[in-house]
Parts: C-alpha cells; structure tokens; sequence
C-alpha cells in the first residue's frame, strides 16, 4: 500500500477497504499531510481506511480554503472510482481534522452540503489572526487584519449550521492552545447524545509523532532491549491516539 497522488491530494488505498477518511492537517504542516502525519495515516490505512489528505496552504480566507480542499477531496473521489481503483459502490466518509484542519471540517459541515458518517476533531483551535500569526500585527499596524471567518463568526457559524451529528473530540492534556472545551460547548447543546470528548496524554504535536526504525541484530543485546523501551515510551501517546480513533470509528475493532 504506497502513497498516491490523485487530484492534488495524497491518497492510500487498502485491498479491503471499509471506510474513507478526509484527514486536514494543521496550519503549518498540512503541505505535505502524507509526510507530517505519515505514521497516523497509514495506521489508519492498514486498518482498512482509504485516506484522502488534502493539502493546503494556509490563508487568512478560512471559507476559500475549505471550499478548496472540498473540491480536491471530491475530484479524487469522482477519479478514483471512474479509474476503478475505488471499486466499492458506497463507502461511510469520516472527516479527520489536527488543530486548523478541525476548523476547515467544522467550516465544511457548516456551510457546504456534505453528506459525513461523523468528525474527528483534535486539537481544535480558533485564534484570531494576530494571536495565531503574530506577524501580521507588524505587517499591518493601522488596518486590522483577520481570518474569515473570524472566530467569532466561526463559534455562531458552528452553533447555528454544523449539520454532521457524530462527533469525537480530542484534547492533550499537554496543550496549551486547545479549545476543544469551548467547541464542546457549541456542539453539545445541538447534538446531546452524539458527542464524545477524549482526554489524552500528550500535547499540540502528538499527532506528528514519526515511527523511527530500530534495526534488531542477528543477536538480541542490552542495548537493543533499551531501544525498543525508548521507542516504547515515545510512542506510547501517539499510539493511544490511534486506538482512541480506531475504536470510535469502529467500536469492534480490534487495536
């Protein structure tokens, strides 16, 4: 199972699939989201999801951005069963999206007409521009500038629109800049029953976490043993994240 490029996204297709996930990167990683989140995804490709991840480069028009990364999701699709290498005739799409890649979900399940299983959404942030480039505020003293829409507008647009019912929300326990409890609060009173919010151990960057190979020798040492405990300990965050996603997306999933 390698990487493909169709429609400008970055796509991995398992010989059985069972689902399909939309995944969105954060603001400055999500160039190249089959890198930066590569041990993630293909996880989640080995468990049988065809992966769609869209890049992006990050704008202050949050709306051309969504609309953007909409169409190249549904271009890929349209290919990749007209080329037949999608050969099921339906197949339940969840949307999967770290820190701005939550706000592009939650801007799609707003304002576009989408039809989604439900949303992972990790590491949710909604900073105005200045608090989130604090460059601009010295590229632009006299006119304010901002994301559109703004935060503001995102939290009402949120509470009024969303329309995709099932949702799981993740937060690090590490992290500083998560707003996962204020989208709590916008989606719970709309969908009582149908939100889940996860607590985990690790921060901002957990879902970045890349497995780095440990090669055992013909004879198993010490320092081969201290290895595997160190890659152990590395991974453990980013590999409850996983079975935390695994087992909402399929609750008898076996991880």
């Amino acid at each position: 199972m390698d990487w493909q490029e169709v429609s400008g996204n970055w796509v991995l297709i398992p010989s059985k699939p069972i689902a399909i996930v939309h995944f969105l990167g954060g603001a400055f990683v999500a160039s190249a989201p089959q890198l930066t989140y590569r041990w993630l995804l293909e996880a989640l490709g080995n468990q049988g999801y065809v992966v769609v991840a869209t890049p992006f480069v990050n704008t202050l028009d949050h709306i051309a951005i969504a609309r953007d990364v909409l169409n190249k999701f549904e271009n890929a699709l349209d290919r990749l069963r007209a080329t037949k290498l999608l050969k099921a005739s339906y197949l339940p799409i969840y949307g999967i999206g770290h820190s701005m890649g939550c706000k592009l979900h939650l801007l799609i399940g707003s304002v576009f007409d989408v039809e989604r299983a439900g949303n992972i959404l990790i590491s949710f942030n909604n900073y105005a521009a200045s608090e989130a480039i604090p460059i601009v505020e010295q590229i632009s003293p006299v006119f304010k500038v901002e994301f559109t829409p703004s935060p503001q507008d995102t939290n009402r647009l949120v509470q009024d629109s969303y329309q995709i019912r099932r949702n799981l929300l993740v937060k690090f326990n590490g992290d500083n800049i998560d707003q996962t409890l204020l989208l709590t609060n916008l989606l719970k009173p709309r969908f009582p029953d149908m939100i889940t919010v996860q607590t985990l151990a690790g921060n901002h960057q957990t879902p970045l976490g890349q497995d780095v190979s440990w090669p055992v020798g013909q004879i198993f040492t010490p320092f081969d043993a201290i290895g595997q405990w160190v890659k152990q300990e590395v991974y453990r965050e980013l590999n409850q994240l996983k079975r935390t996603i695994l087992l909402w997306l399929n609750p008898l999933s076996r991880v």
